[in-house]
């Protein structure tokens, strides 16, 4: 059986640095962090978390949970809480909430029983029951893109999601578009309210109206993207371009749209948002805003730790850059004859 003195002896470094490497990565200098995790695959070492965690009152494992596991999106920012928490000698315990209220509160209750000890939400509802509201104060929890729907402060990492829906929607009005359709996904996140008036600011400062009923949507997926074509096709207004709130919808809508006998972009322009791989793989490429993911996913992790070992946070809002990737569904409108 394979002892922490043989990761020791490959190391060449003693028995508290390779503890300390494992329980406080930071502490150490990424030339010995490099060594001993060397060493430690080298031999096959598993240390006992289980004595360690009755040992330090630490289980030294964060849970993530994430809404859908379907959507490509999440799967990028898990990766990167992944990179960030094994650095940190941590491992990760994956909950797909699927959406149900139960499910989430008993995932989120794990962090309570010593089971995890931290939590990273990729949604923005409360996890924890009513019974464990009380208790949750004390939980070093962070979310990703969504903020937390509680009276507590959580941190939250997101970018910036008024100005990347202003940067889109310039985009579209600079090649022409004045009729608008959007698709967008669950209309009680805050993400639903920052991104619809980043597009309503753009378009009251053109003098471009956006009727409510050019607006759709409800959920991110392909599924809601065909629907909300078929809904705004039925209004009968006129339309040039439909701005997606993530990339699911958007490949949705584009299929629709060419099952309509109609053009992408040459009759509609259609752009996207999240900038997931298949993105730039559909017929057309898409047009999307591009989210650091896997840099959100590490930050998250960075957070969770900070809050874990009681180190004070001077803000709680970490907000990560975007860029906008032009790519071939969108493009100049149509002139009328």
């Amino acid at each position: 059986m394979t002892t922490i003195k043989t990761v020791c002896k490959l190391a060449g470094v003693s028995t508290a640095t390779v503890s300390r490497t494992l329980k406080n990565p930071e502490q150490v200098t990424a030339k010995t962090k490099e060594r001993v995790f060397k060493a430690i695959e080298q031999a096959g070492y598993r240390p006992n978390s289980l004595a360690s965690s009755i040992k330090t009152g630490k289980s030294n494992a964060l849970m993530v949970l994430v809404p859908n596991l379907v959507n490509p999106f999440f799967l990028k920012i898990i990766q990167g809480i992944e990179i960030a928490a094994q650095e940190q000698g941590y491992s990760v315990l994956l909950g797909d909430t699927q959406g149900d209220i139960k499910r989430e509160n008993e995932y989120a209750a794990m962090v309570l029983s010593n089971r995890a000890d931290g939590l990273i939400h990729l949604d923005h509802s409360f996890p924890f029951s009513k019974n464990d509201a009380y208790l949750a104060e004390q939980v070093a929890m962070v979310s990703v893109c969504e903020r937390i729907k509680s009276e507590h402060d959580y941190p939250f990492i997101e970018l910036d999601n008024h100005a990347a829906t202003r940067a889109i929607t310039n985009h579209l009005v600079g090649y022409g578009h004045s009729h608008f359709g959007v698709i967008t996904g669950q209309i009680e996140s805050r993400i639903y309210q920052d991104r619809l008036a980043g597009i309503r600011s753009v378009l009251s400062e053109e003098g471009i109206p956006l009727d409510d009923n050019m607006i759709v949507g409800g959920e991110y997926s392909i599924e809601f993207g065909q629907q909300g074509i078929r809904q705004l096709l039925a209004q009968n207004n006129p339309l040039t371009a439909v701005i997606c709130f993530n990339d699911d919808i958007a490949i949705g809508a584009i299929h629709e749209l060419k099952k309509h006998g109609l053009r992408v972009p040459q009759d509609i322009s259609v752009v996207g948002f999240d900038n997931i791989k298949v993105s730039a793989f559909i017929d057309p490429p898409l047009t999307t805003i591009d989210q650091p993911t896997l840099e959100m996913g590490k930050k998250a992790v960075e957070v969770v730790m900070q809050q874990i070992k009681g180190i004070p946070m001077s803000r709680n809002r970490f907000i990560l850059p975007y860029s906008l990737l032009e790519r071939d569904s969108s493009g100049p409108v149509r002139l009328q004859n």
